[in-house]
């Protein structure tokens, strides 16, 4: 994977905190709270600015232990 640098999309900033969230989705999923949508955050330092990449393939075991977490 090539490394790039960072740049800030509104105010130039050149430094960044990366991060994750998780989300639930409709229906049964969230009537379960099951949060069973990852997302990558990518956030500016200086001007707090965040983009937000969806990650797929967070598998089966992570819903299990969402289940048991809740």
């Amino acid at each position: 994977m090539e490394k790039r640098q960072y740049s800030c999309d509104k105010c130039q900033g050149s430094q960044y905190e990366a991060g994750e969230i998780r989300t639930t989705g409709s229906g049964a999923s969230r009537f379960l709270n099951l949060q069973n949508h990852k997302f990558a955050t990518v956030s500016c330092t200086r001007c707090g600015y965040t983009d937000v990449y969806r990650l797929d393939g967070s598998g089966k075991i992570s819903s299990i232990f969402d289940i048991l977490t809740n």
